[in-house]
């Protein structure tokens, strides 16, 4: 492990956050004799290391793309041109970077140089004041799992956004661990509304403690698309100081910020800008604020690099990156060897500057999905923002269809806010018009209308060939009896569907959103018939 610069702030006491689990690990023993057999003359009859002149991979080649690639139409023989060649040799031929070292067991925390590029990256994105800690992962997914292994008990609550990433929540459903959900709006979720959470918090009548950790992805959100503001960060911080709340920062999509959406016709091209300039127009990661060490910030190369490359890092207190990493040393041990290597050769290769070049140019990618997907919208549908809508209560913007016949007034279909990070827009679908759904709610066997009127919807749309993700994947999960509409305390009348602009060629999405036109049609058309 490594840490940052000198000047730190000292972190606060967060000890007591740890849970008696993770209190209870003890430091594995086999790591002892690993650090033992490094002394220079020792000769090891203790280890169970496989002996290295054993391993059948001898070189490994990787030809991979310039940072600029992204941004050039030049091809050759249907390859991207600018390519070169990452060689990974043993030994003699190891051309600097030898192999052997990253075929062996390691230490738990990873590879030294890799933690100390971890370190820099830290340092150059998010400066964080408190003194911290990187230890390598292999993933947000499980680093989450190990997060919650460390701070939750059974039966906890944690505090989660008003929709969460499902496998969030699937892994810790089964030891009783609920969510504790708050409401966003367009600058996320709520610091008034997680002030009256946890000011509010009857122990007794939820069975349980205060909880003591919040979840959030807070650039980008899986499944909304909403960053959370500046300003909003700063309040929920405060809020977690006063209540003494560990934040988790799950941040897949923090290089994937991008500016508002503005109609093709008008759009101007992305102008490159300095490793500076790209940096500061980011928003500022918790981790940049936190002066108590109080943030445990999960980052990945997932959807910068690849995902199958199951590598990234934590950002943590070293109170925290202790006990993580003597879960590590147990279950996972270190994230694959020939990913670390594969990761520290492409920095070698690009240097620092060339990482954000190619972050920049990934940026402008799924910019460009993104505006795709909003183009469909307004060739496919009218689109109007919500104050001169049918319904100028919601936020954002309206997609509507026309009403009846000859008559000028618009039919609300769903509404949504623009997203400004990550690869998604969530929509909320509104159904109180739609006869098909009145004819649901109007059944006396149906216990959530809401949600059958959405899975048929859903369907409808199957059918047709184009898929969109069910919102119903992103309920915060508060127990069996808190699962239908009304129970949750969720809008009436209204159904969620997430849009992913992230795969899609442009000529897809725009047929995707006309099918989708086609299904919405038969349901609220001005001539739609009784099902």
């Amino acid at each position: 492990m490594a840490g940052g610069k000198h000047g730190k702030l000292q972190p606060v006491d967060l000890s007591h956050h740890i849970n008696a689990k993770s209190k209870a690990r003890h430091p594995s023993p086999l790591k002892d004799i690993i650090r033992f057999m490094g002394q220079e003359g020792m000769i090891s009859l203790a280890g169970g290391l496989p002996h290295p002149s054993l391993f059948p991979l001898e070189r490994a080649k990787f030809d991979v793309l310039s940072p600029s690639a992204l941004n050039s139409s030049h091809t050759e023989g249907g390859r991207a041109a600018g390519l070169s060649t990452l060689d990974l040799g043993r030994g003699d031929s190891s051309n600097g970077l030898d192999l052997t070292r990253f075929l062996q067991y390691g230490s738990g925390c990873g590879d030294r140089e890799v933690i100390e590029l971890a370190t820099e990256l830290t340092e150059r994105v998010h400066s964080p004041p408190a003194a911290y800690e990187c230890l390598l992962h292999p993933g947000n997914t499980n680093a989450w799992s190990k997060v919650v292994g460390l701070l939750c008990e059974d039966n906890d609550y944690v505090v989660v956004d008003e929709f969460t990433y499902p496998s969030a929540q699937a892994l810790w459903i089964p030891v009783g661990i609920r969510a504790a959900p708050v409401q966003a709006d367009a600058d996320g979720l709520s610091a008034t509304g997680l002030r009256d959470l946890l000011e509010n918090w009857d122990e007794s009548g939820r069975g349980a403690r205060r909880p003591r950790v919040i979840y959030l992805v807070s650039v980008g959100s899986n499944p909304t698309g909403i960053s959370i503001s500046n300003r909003r960060r700063k309040d929920i911080y405060d809020v977690c100081v006063q209540f003494d709340l560990i934040i988790v920062e799950d941040d897949p999509y923090y290089f994937l910020q991008y500016p508002p959406y503005t109609p093709a016709p008008d759009r101007a091209a992305p102008q490159t800008q300095t490793t500076t300039e790209f940096l500061s127009a980011l928003t500022p990661s918790f981790t940049s604020i936190d002066s108590q060490g109080r943030v445990i910030r999960l980052e990945s190369f997932s959807k910068t690099v690849f995902p199958g490359l199951r590598l990234g890092y934590f950002i943590a207190n070293p109170v925290f990156t202790e006990r993580l990493l003597r879960a590590t040393e147990v279950e996972t041990q270190d994230p694959a060897g020939l990913s670390q290597a594969f990761v520290l050769a492409l920095f070698q290769q690009w240097g620092m500057d060339g990482y954000f070049t190619w972050l920049q140019n990934l940026q402008c990618q799924y910019r460009q999905r993104r505006d795709w997907l909003l183009d469909a919208f307004h060739e496919h549908f009218a689109v109007v923002p919500a104050s001169e809508s049918p319904v100028p209560s919601s936020q954002g913007l309206v997609v509507c269809i026309p009403g009846k016949a000859g008559g000028t007034a618009l039919r609300p279909v769903f509404r949504f806010v623009e997203p400004g990070a990550g690869m998604f827009v969530w929509s909320t679908f509104l159904f109180e018009d739609v006869r098909r759904f009145q004819q649901i709610k109007q059944s006396a066997s149906q216990e959530d209308p809401e949600q059958a009127f959405a899975q048929e919807l859903w369907m409808a749309m199957a059918d047709d060939l184009v898929l969109l993700t069910p919102g119903s994947y992103y309920h915060p999960w508060q127990g069996a009896d808190m699962v239908t509409t009304k129970a949750r305390g969720a809008a009436p009348d209204s159904a969620h569907f997430r849009f992913s602009f992230a795969s899609p060629t442009e000529e897809q999405i725009h047929e995707g959103v006309r099918r989708m036109r086609k299904v919405i049609e038969r349901y609220w058309g001005a001539e739609a018939a009784d099902f």
